[in-house]
């Protein structure tokens, strides 16, 4: 596989190096690997600090910034960071109103964030955790006891990250953060595997012709593979299934997103089929968000996320915000 990067071993520094030179607006630590919004701490306000393996951007780092996280970890690709990270980052943020760890559902990053909650808090600091487990695909896998945590963490940092900004508690904001967990679901897609740098080749074998259907954001296995579907059927399947399990009553945040390898001539083409459906369905659209946002390296396909909202919480989600991955109002 032909990849854009010099070797295996320093493609996550590399990349860190990149975005600090286009994002004067963070403080980058490469030799850490620690993200930090410039302003950091905001006297009075509460952190949100999250974090993963490299390899989903823009999530974590490019959701850093007015109006989302305070801070992110990179670990390497596909592996989760060091508990050494997050308490880096915790201290760097901490105001003295507590810090909330956003952790996706990953057995690495739920048993680090835990140790490093347990560090920061013999350090003084105030830690509250909140689990995102949106994915409604499979429940237990390799990664991860339970369902996996994908789309619906954009809306927890989003709307937590715009209630913190509001000047809520530490209660209110992980309050909040569990709401939007409980009340989004998603399902992902895969038409071809991804590649890591480590390996240079696909992490799995997707025959020609053929679909994942469930797929992980690490190319974990999904519920079934089936022959290549049209975007019409896609939508059908995956919203069905979301809708199965959600059953909103409220108006619905809608998010398409891309894997990393589908252009967004295919993404719009693929959100009309979601719209449609959820149309039919009797679902209220609030807001549509479509793009690349929680990604896995070069991997095509697209997962929806659906997210029900009340009013609060969709006036935070409209809320301003500034990151180098998520910008409005500002």
């Amino acid at each position: 596989m032909k990849m854009l990067i010099n070797v295996a071993e320093t493609v996550v520094a590399d990349a860190l190096r990149g975005m600090a030179a286009a994002h004067p607006d963070l403080t980058i630590d490469v030799e850490n690997r620690v993200i930090v919004r410039r302003d950091a701490p905001v006297e009075g306000k509460v952190a949100l600090v999250s974090g993963g393996g490299s390899g989903h951007e823009p999530l974590h780092g490019g959701f850093v910034g007015p109006g989302m996280l305070s801070a992110a970890c990179p670990g390497e690709v596909f592996t989760s960071p060091v508990p050494d990270q997050m308490v880096r980052a915790a201290a760097a943020v901490d105001s003295g109103a507590g810090v909330l760890f956003v952790v996706k559902n990953y057995t690495g990053d739920v048993l680090n964030f835990d140790m490093a909650a347990e560090l920061a808090e013999d350090e003084g600091i105030q830690v509250a955790k909140v689990l995102v487990n949106d994915d409604v695909a499979v429940t237990d896998s390799l990664y991860t006891a339970g369902r996996r945590g994908t789309g619906a963490t954009l809306y927890v940092e989003k709307i937590a990250g715009a209630a913190a900004d509001e000047g809520m508690p530490l209660e209110r904001v992980e309050a909040i953060a569990r709401q939007v967990n409980e009340n989004a679901r998603s399902f992902g897609v895969a038409l071809s595997a991804c590649s890591t740098p480590a390996k240079g080749s696909p992490t799995f074998d997707l025959p020609a012709g053929e679909l994942e259907l469930g797929v992980g954001i690490h190319g974990e296995p999904g519920r079934e593979r089936r022959p290549m579907m049209t975007s019409s059927e896609i939508a059908d399947y995956a919203v069905d299934v979301v809708l199965q399990d959600l059953q909103p009553r409220n108006p619905v945040l809608v998010l398409v997103n891309g894997m990393g390898a589908t252009p967004l001539l295919e993404l719009y083409g693929f959100n009309a089929e979601v719209q449609r459906v959820l149309a039919e369905r009797g679902v209220v659209v609030a807001h549509t968000l479509v793009g690349n946002y929680v990604t896995s390296l070069d991997m095509a396909g697209a997962s929806v996320t659906l997210c029900q909202v009340d009013e609060e919480l969709l006036r935070l989600w409209n809320a301003p915000v500034r990151t180098a991955g998520l910008r409005w109002g500002i």
